[in-house]
């Protein structure tokens, strides 16, 4: 979240930097600016009758000193005066600040100034090519049919038991997704990582702290009794651990990681994008989080990125790096990397990654921040990153190594599927 301070000393860039969004922020920050000269004015009167009403206190307190306790009851009935009218200055201050509040939440991010210009996907520029495309031989099938040929996935089975985008994984299929997960958590830990066993609830407080709420509400599932939500990704609750914290400098960089289970309704999805694994309800992602000092986090993206792509180079897959244009970017990034693997038998590239420095839009939010010493508290700079997505690795992995003996598994994995072919 920007902070109305950023607004009002940085108006004309912010204005420019969210343009490259397609936001016009400028009727937002008009209406925020008054609000916020509104809000200083009643915290001017508040202060002066609060000031007041302790000066009348000692007042009193001296008249009751030298004996003059008809004059003191006197003077209490202003006191009550003073107290009324600061309880309406309190309650219009309060009033002000939660419309401050609400358009604030309303605003995205401000993109990094090297956040290409353009509105969607076909805008995002290309920043790496890794790897060969598999050259598969004719009749090559889709994931979503090897999964069936090799009794891998379950689909049917899924909507069965909860409906479409919930699918079961079995046999070789299930060992597969246990392997991917070890694997990747293996890796993040040699890293440097910390992992960590989250819930899978998470609160509305969290919700908003990472800023899926309000912005992703209708994207995720609600509890309705319990006023809880599923969570959408590791992201949330990592982040959250170190809500409302103020921590000391030489506790930073944080490295955090987690396997979850995800929920996204992915209401108004359709055709061939959700077929088999492409977009599903629930699904299994190893996430990464990194807690950083401001002046260390670009480079610590790129860094993320390239510990990305090294995951891929040993699982083998062809992929690509795009960095995002404006209009393609999350709500809350101010930079995303998107890391897409190619799938050889539906000959398109899937998005198996998004690399984000969210600078401090989370940490306002969540009020974290980190104190150097002799230093005023500063928000920390939050990032986070797939590491990885587990459904369309496994899609581009059974269609990119189909054999006519069956499914090769990448040499880095064997130790892991304790298998090297499924067939």
């Amino acid at each position: 979240m920007l902070s109305v301070n950023d607004i009002r000393n940085n108006t004309e860039e912010l204005l420019g930097r969210l343009q490259l969004r397609r936001f016009d922020a400028h009727n937002y920050f008009t209406e925020i600016i008054e609000l916020d000269g509104k809000r200083k004015k009643t915290q001017t009167e508040l202060d002066s009758l609060l000031a007041s009403l302790n000066q009348l206190a000692k007042e009193i307190g001296e008249l009751y000193k030298k004996g003059n306790a008809e004059e003191a009851e006197k003077r209490k009935s202003e006191t009550a005066t003073i107290k009324e009218s600061s309880k309406d200055l309190t309650d219009k201050l309060h009033k002000t600040e939660e419309a401050i509040k609400s358009l604030l939440v309303l605003i995205p991010n401000a993109p990094h100034t090297s956040v290409p210009k353009g509105s969607a996907s076909k805008d995002n520029e290309i920043v790496k090519e890794s790897g060969e495309l598999p050259n598969l031989k004719e009749g090559a099938l889709p994931h979503w049919e090897l999964a069936e040929k090799y009794e891998l996935i379950d689909f049917e089975l899924g909507a069965k038991i909860t409906g479409s985008g919930f699918p079961v994984y079995r046999g070789k299929g299930a060992r597969l997704q246990r392997a991917l997960i070890s694997f990747f958590l293996d890796k993040a830990l040699d890293a440097g990582y910390t992992e960590y066993q989250p819930p899978v609830l998470i609160n509305p407080d969290s919700g908003y702290g990472t800023g899926q709420l309000p912005d992703k509400d209708a994207q995720m599932y609600l509890l309705e009794a319990d006023k809880m939500y599923l969570s959408p990704t590791a992201e949330v609750q990592l982040t959250n651990l170190y809500r409302g914290d103020l921590l000391k400098s030489e506790q930073l960089p944080i490295k955090m990681v987690a396997y979850a289970q995800c929920f996204r309704r992915e209401a108004g999805s359709y055709g061939k994008d959700v077929k088999g694994l492409n977009r599903l309800h629930q699904f299994d992602k190893v996430e990464i989080v990194q807690i950083q000092h401001p002046d260390n986090s670009y480079n610590v993206l790129e860094e993320m990125t390239d510990y990305v792509s090294g995951l891929l180079d040993q699982l083998e897959l062809p992929y690509r790096v795009a960095k995002l244009c404006g209009g393609d970017m999350g709500f809350t990034s101010a930079l995303t990397y998107d890391m897409e693997v190619y799938s050889g038998a539906q000959k398109r590239w899937l998005e198996v990654s998004s690399i984000s420095n969210f600078e401090t839009f989370q940490a306002h939010r969540l009020n974290l921040r980190f104190k150097e010493a002799d230093k005023k508290a500063c928000l920390v700079h939050t990032l986070n990153g797939s590491a990885l997505a587990l459904p369309r690795i496994v899609a581009a992995l059974l269609e990119n190594n189909q054999t006519t003996e069956g499914i090769k598994i990448p040499a880095a994995l064997i130790a892991y599927t304790g298998f090297d072919i499924i067939d």
